[in-house]
C-alpha cells in the first residue's frame, strides 16, 4: 500500500508547514485591524422592563 510510505508526504507536508510558518503568517500578522477594539468606547445600555399588555 504506497499511502502508508511517509517518505514523499512527510517532506510535502513538512516544506508546507515550514513554508506558512516562516513566510505566509508573518505576512498575515503584520496587518493591522481597520478597527482595532480598544479604541472603541464602552456604552452601557440603559434597559426597561417590558410591560406585557396582558398582565
Amino acid at each position: 500500500m504506497p499511502q502508508l510510505n511517509p517518505n514523499p508526504w512527510f517532506f510535502i507536508m513538512l516544506a508546507s508547514w515550514l513554508t506558512f510558518t516562516l513566510l505566509i503568517q508573518p505576512k498575515l500578522l503584520s496587518f493591522t485591524s481597520t478597527n482595532p477594539p480598544l479604541s472603541k468606547t464602552s456604552m452601557t445600555i440603559k434597559t426597561s422592563p417590558w410591560t406585557w399588555p396582558w398582565t
